[in-house]
This record gives structure tokens, C-alpha cells and sequence, in this order.
């Protein structure tokens, strides 16, 4: 039985490995971080780095429904075959960059600034997914070192969830629970620990998603 479960997992990982992929970076010199990839597979697991040659990214899972959302529109986008630039004078706000890749096969597209309304979504997305990930290494840090500091790391992601500008939210779950369960942490980190472990679950089991809004 255990041969079976460890050849099922090599078969699956070998087929991630293989499958598309979708790759969101953007460069903006001068803001934090200067630069942001994310890397995500049709399953749902992504990594984000801040370096293009990062050994070890933040790795996390999008709900299924995130991660339908977010591959319906590059369908959408044509797996960007079509330039996304608007051409039209407006400040700088960082080069972004989207691919599709499999193989050998790949096609981006680079921009600025677009019009294109599922261009703006799936840019929103990848995002979500970059400040999803920085509040939640924000988090690991502070539980680890920072025992007093895990109160406001928390009061971040609430702030962020009530913004509705956070996904792949069973990230947080492992420390949210270790925070709630453990009496050495603030009461009021623990208690809005709690609070976000219920609000997760209840989205979960809702089926509902937060919406991701249209911005560029």
C-alpha cells in the first residue's frame, strides 16, 4: 500500500512538472519588494519569490475555485498571444509580465498598463497572490522570533481578508492554530486567530470565494 500512495505521488508531481504553467512577474525599482514572481500550476500549488534565482520560495495552495478563476482567464487572454499594452502615456506602475508555458511551448505578454478588463482580473489575481504570500511570511517570522509581534502580523491578514485581498487562505491555517492553541501568544492574537480560523472555514465550506476586483 505505501508503494502504491509513493508511486501516485511521483506520478502526480511528474505531471505538474509536465502540465502548463502560468508565470506572473512584475519589476518595479524603488517600491518593496523591487521585484515579484509567481509561479502556478493546474493544481493549484504556486511559488512566489522575490528573486527570479530564489532557492527557496513561499510555497501555498489556492482553493480549487481560485485556482479555476485564474486559468479561465488566461484561456480568456488567448495564453497571452495578444499584446496587453495600451500603448497610452500613463505613469509607470511597475513592467509585468505574464506566460504560459509548457515544454517548450511558451507565449507572454509584457505591459505597463492595459485596458483589457480580463488582463486587469487576472493581474489582480497574481496580486493577491503576492500579498497573500508576503503576509504570510510576515506571520511565520513574527511566530517563530517575535512573540509579541504576532498580534499585529494577524491584525495584517484581517485587514487584508476585510479588503478581500487575500487568497490561498490554508496557508495561514498551520499557524493560525499553533497562535490559537498556544497560551504563551497575546489573548487578542489568539482570539483573532480564532476568529480568521472560522471565517476561512465557513468560506470553504460556502463554497464562495472572495471576488477579485477589476483594477490595473
Amino acid at each position: 500500500m505505501i508503494r502504491i500512495l509513493l508511486l501516485s505521488c511521483l506520478v502526480l508531481h511528474a505531471a505538474a512538472a509536465d502540465g502548463p504553467r502560468l508565470f506572473y512577474s512584475k519589476t518595479f525599482p524603488g517600491s518593496r519588494p523591487p521585484y515579484m514572481e509567481v509561479r502556478l500550476d493546474r493544481s493549484g500549488r504556486a511559488e512566489y519569490r522575490e528573486a527570479p534565482d530564489e532557492e527557496f520560495p513561499i510555497v501555498f495552495q489556492l482553493r480549487p475555485r481560485e485556482t479555476r478563476v485564474v486559468w479561465e482567464l488566461s484561456e480568456k487572454l488567448d495564453r497571452f498571444r495578444r499584446p496587453l499594452e495600451s500603448g497610452l502615456k500613463v505613469a509607470r506602475m511597475g513592467d509585468k509580465l505574464l506566460r504560459w508555458e509548457q515544454g517548450a511551448e511558451r507565449f507572454e505578454a509584457k505591459f505597463n498598463h492595459t485596458l483589457d478588463p480580463d488582463a486587469q482580473l487576472l493581474h489582480d489575481w497574481f496580486e493577491r497572490m503576492c500579498e497573500s504570500a508576503i503576509l504570510q511570511a510576515d506571520l511565520e517570522r513574527a511566530v517563530k522570533y517575535d512573540r509579541l509581534g504576532v498580534n499585529q502580523a494577524i491584525l495584517r491578514i484581517e485587514a487584508a481578508w476585510d479588503r478581500k485581498r487575500l487568497v490561498g487562505v490554508d496557508q495561514y491555517t498551520p499557524l493560525l492554530k499553533r497562535v490559537a492553541a498556544n497560551a504563551s501568544y497575546l489573548n487578542m492574537a489568539r482570539e483573532r486567530a480564532e476568529k480568521l480560523l472560522a471565517l476561512f472555514e465557513a468560506e470553504e465550506n460556502s463554497g464562495a470565494g472572495q471576488p477579485a476586483e477589476g483594477r490595473q
